[in-house]
């Protein structure tokens, strides 16, 4: 801690040097374990202050995650209150905003409305999810009997929006998830260059120069009426709403407050606080985590069950389309690097291997 300190106040801009910034940038510990997790100002991430580089890597390192805050002009409620309205939508309104998959009379094959799963009861992974991208036009289709560069073309889907027939709420439903992508897009992006100054890894922020895949998904988690063996968790008994898993690329992650979310910290599942609630939780998956050498840790985490019906908004950010994943920074073959060379590659068959429900 000392060290940090002192690296702070020899990069830090003199008008950060309040009282209270160490206070803001790395709490004193208490009787919580998270309450060291870092706490990163969003105008200081977005204009790559350097002083916050130490803080949010030693958090990323002993945690496995960190906090934006202070994120001016974002209104958590406002997004909280568009997403119940959205479900609240009578089902044929949404149905034409469903993929494909679900509505086969549509062209949308990612972007747009995932319906949950028919057994809905069942299932532990029952969710509602609206699919949003960063395109809202594509080009001209493209003629090739090339997987990926299909795949290429599908990625860049264009959002389809609610067209109910009530002007303010479709204009304001698509301004503010518009919005709400571009903050949390560059949260992600400004991320991986403080990891990069930090780690010394200049070349990493080229890998995410594009998005073609980055996703934002409105999930909804409904009240489950009934409890079956496969809702508990192998761990440790505890009854879920939502898989143990680990993440593969960037995740900023909102939670609009709710309880719920829990880390495996120390080999125990650990509650995640919440703080506030215009702030987000960021943290990275595997494949972000064997290209930086598995310096940070993508930390495995769940939802447990909860009696109410649960919002929350994720964003994953990953690599450009051609970026190459089969080597880290310092040149070492990582495990997606055994099978595929780009993130196209990768991208074609996660994509295959699971229902976009998931993802």
């Amino acid at each position: 801690m000392k060290v940090i300190a002192l690296v702070l106040l020899l990069v830090a801009p003199a008008t950060a040097l309040l009282p209270d910034l160490l206070e803001k940038l790395w709490p004193e510990q208490e009787d919580g374990v998270f309450d060291g997790v870092a706490k990163i100002p969003y105008k200081d991430l977005l204009n790559d202050n350097s002083y916050i580089d130490p803080f949010l890597l030693q958090s990323m390192k002993k945690y496995g995650f960190f906090y934006v805050v202070d994120v001016p002009e974002y209104s958590a409620a406002l997004e909280h209150d568009y997403m119940k309205q959205f479900y609240d939508l009578d089902e044929d309104v949404k149905d034409e905003l469903a993929i494909r998959r679900h509505n086969p009379a549509n062209k949308n094959a990612y972007r747009g409305y995932c319906p949950g799963l028919d057994d809905v009861e069942n299932t532990l992974q029952y969710k509602n999810l609206y699919n949003i991208g960063p395109h809202e036009t594509r080009g001209a289709s493209v003629e090739s009997e090339n997987v990926l560069e299909k795949l290429r073309y599908d990625c860049q889907e264009p959002n389809v929006w609610p067209e109910t027939g009530n002007c303010t709420f479709d204009k304001g439903f698509k301004e503010t998830f518009q919005a709400g992508f571009e903050i949390r897009r560059n949260i992600g992006r400004a991320f991986i260059r403080s990891i990069a100054r930090a780690m010394n890894y200049p070349n990493l922020p080229a890998l995410f120069a594009e998005d073609e895949f980055s996703a934002m998904g409105l999930r909804k988690y409904p009240i489950r009426k009934k409890i079956n063996s496969n809702m508990y968790s192998d761990f440790d008994g505890t009854l879920l709403r939502e898989l143990e898993h680990i993440d593969s690329t960037v995740t900023v992650l909102s939670t609009f407050n709710n309880a719920g979310l829990e880390i495996l910290y120390k080999n125990q599942y650990r509650t995640v606080p919440v703080t506030g609630e215009n702030s987000f939780i960021v943290n990275i998956g595997k494949l972000v985590d064997d290209l930086i050498d598995n310096k940070v840790p993508a930390v495995r985490h769940r939802v447990a069950e909860v009696d109410f019906d649960r919002y929350s908004i994720t964003y994953f950010l990953g690599p450009q389309f051609d970026a190459d994943i089969s080597r880290s920074m310092t040149g070492k073959l990582t495990d997606a690097g055994q099978k595929y060379t780009i993130f196209g590659e990768w991208i074609k068959d996660y994509l295959g291997a699971i229902e976009l429900f998931y993802y």
